[in-house]
């Protein structure tokens, strides 16, 4: 398969390349997710010429900076959605050869790889859940909380019951990423599923959370709302979704004139039913290998791994080398009077294991 242009997705794919690279090309995927600065605070989106110039840095279409400009805080929160992506997509492919690597994700998302369509599912499903927390945050100028009956978002927001405005976000991200391409092109309707796969689990985490009113915490009176589950969830769903993906080919639909998805019949299943499941995730290509330097990664050369579980997966056949090292940890604590803890420091070997190059 010939690469494509980078369709409307692949711009979120690809913001955390410019503002991003120096400080994430060292993570290890262990980092615990944290919130980026302004998430979950109640916090005004940047006005007139700063958030203006916000949105003319990201690398995004000229119909996306348009939406973009008037939508003030939207800039803000694309660039927390790929940094939330991209930590997550790291975390879940830590120990395996393709660790979400910046470095040939250009080129990645011009293929039909699994890894590609998980790059599109969790690029969807980190701005719908970003974006509804947003709203739900007040950091949005043209959303607030979702619309749980007879709360208003000023008394929302007063006890902290302030849902997650998922409808909305769902609703802008169909607008902002507008029109499909062509109904003829496989790999676009390939992207649009695995889009919509994001998104359909970011749906699938949310909960209703009711908090008590009352005296002394009695529940005379209980405030529902919307809540969506931490990303760290939906990261694992994902993952789940990639490491059963089903390859697709495409297939005309005569009775509606168009192209549409053909995967092979599984086991149990009748012959008719050759489309995928829209929780699937779908690719068209066999991936690399990933073992060493491409377009596509760095390679495995250099990469930390444990001897017992991924060493000889991920090293590739090519052996690993074996360094010691002196970690320094806190030891011996005790709760002193009245309020800290004093501990000792020791010091203790390690064995780390790197793949040879």
């Amino acid at each position: 398969m010939h690469p494509g242009p980078v369709p409307a997705l692949a711009a979120l794919c690809l913001l955390a390349l410019p503002v991003a690279a120096a400080a994430y090309f060292g993570l290890t995927g262990r980092e615990v997710l944290t919130p980026f600065p302004g998430q979950g605070t109640l916090m005004a989106p940047a006005q007139g010429g700063a958030h203006l110039k916000q949105c003319d840095l990201l690398k995004l279409s000229r119909r996306q900076k348009q939406l973009c400009r008037r939508e003030p805080g939207l800039a803000e929160t694309l660039q927390d959605a790929a940094h939330l992506s991209l930590l997550e997509c790291q975390f879940q492919f830590q120990h395996e050869r393709w660790n979400c690597s910046l470095e040939g994700r250009t080129g990645l998302l011009k293929r039909g790889f699994k890894e590609t369509a998980f790059l599109y599912a969790v690029s969807s499903a980190a701005l719908t859940h970003t974006l509804a927390r947003a709203c739900s945050a007040g950091r949005m100028e043209r959303c607030t909380c979702d619309d749980s009956p007879g709360l208003q978002s000023r008394q929302a927001w007063q006890w902290g019951v302030c849902g997650d405005n998922l409808k909305y976000s769902t609703k802008f991200l169909s607008n902002f990423l507008g029109p499909k391409r062509g109904s003829k092109d496989l790999r676009a309707r390939a992207d649009a599923h695995n889009t919509h796969v994001g998104i359909k689990a970011v749906k699938s985490g949310l909960r209703t959370t009711c908090k008590c009113h009352g005296v002394s915490g009695s529940c005379a009176v209980r405030t529902c709302w919307k809540q969506l589950s931490q990303f760290r969830e939906t990261g694992q769903v994902l993952k789940l979704r990639y490491n059963s993906a089903v390859k697709v080919s495409s297939a005309t639909n005569e009775a509606l004139g168009r192209l549409e998805l053909w995967a092979p019949v599984r086991p149990g299943i009748p012959a008719k039913g050759l489309a995928p499941r829209p929780g699937d995730l779908v690719y068209m290509e066999d991936s690399p290998s990933f073992c060493r330097p491409s377009k596509y990664s760095p390679g495995t050369a250099g990469r930390v791994c444990s001897r017992e579980a991924s060493c000889s997966s991920l090293c590739c056949g090519r052996g690993y080398d074996t360094q010691s090292r002196l970690v320094a940890f806190s030891c011996h604590c005790q709760v002193q009077w009245c309020c800290y803890v004093e501990c000792q420091q020791c010091v203790q070997e390690e064995l780390v294991y790197t793949c040879k190059h």
